[in-house]
């Protein structure tokens, strides 16, 4: 079992063992739900062109993909959802781990997410992350990469229940999040690799 894939299920281990098995049932069936609908199936693929990105980082100054592909050999791109999800910050913490390993293989990383700037500095530095976290407003470039869809009504009381307020956190008021997903894009700007997920718990293993 990978060191992530561990760490995930100890966190849910966790969360089984604190919230009522009523919430956990509503969450297990957006879940369902969200995965039969398969939009996953939307979202670019291996072979595809992947879109150029310009977007703030932490500290306002504007990241550009294609910039980042003229200077390295690889650019490894990761969608989360935000500083709220527990799940994005041990992927998070996991892709840390790995940056110095990615950084010897000429390959740059860049998370992002719908998060206001703030909220990614916020992340930023909690975390001590190295990479750039970048705040995609309206999640522009996470619709141009097929990831979004809105979070069910159901499921909104039940955020808000703990503590979690996307709205705020992503300064609008849509509830539109990105899938989890993880690209790695060569310097020619093709997509190599791959990994979207309807399912919010399952990320993927950063493995250099």
């Amino acid at each position: 079992m990978s060191r992530l894939e561990e760490a995930i299920k100890e966190y849910k281990a966790g969360f089984r063992s604190k919230v009522p098995e009523d919430i956990q049932k509503v969450m297990a069936q957006a879940t369902q739900k969200l995965k039969e609908s398969k939009i996953s199936k939307n979202a670019l693929k291996v072979g595809d062109r992947a879109p150029e990105i310009k977007l703030l980082n932490a500290v306002g100054k504007e990241i550009s993909l294609y910039k980042i592909l003229e200077q390295n050999d690889f650019a490894v791109i990761n969608f989360y959802r935000g500083a709220w999800c527990s799940y994005c910050n041990l992927e998070l913490k996991a892709l840390q781990e790995r940056n110095d390993d990615l950084e010897k293989l000429n390959a740059k990383l860049i998370a992002i997410s719908p998060q206001s700037p703030d909220s990614s500095l916020t992340t930023k530095q909690k975390h001590d992350l190295k990479f750039e976290v970048l705040s995609d407003t309206g999640n522009v470039i996470a619709k141009e990469y097929g990831l979004v869809f809105s979070l069910a009504e159901e499921l909104r009381p039940i955020y808000k229940s703990f503590g979690i307020d996307i709205p705020a956190a992503n300064n609008e008021e849509s509830y539109e999040l990105p899938m989890p997903a993880t690209y790695i894009v060569d310097k020619n700007q093709k997509i190599i690799f791959a990994f979207i997920d309807e399912d919010y718990t399952k990320r993927c293993e950063p493995v250099v």
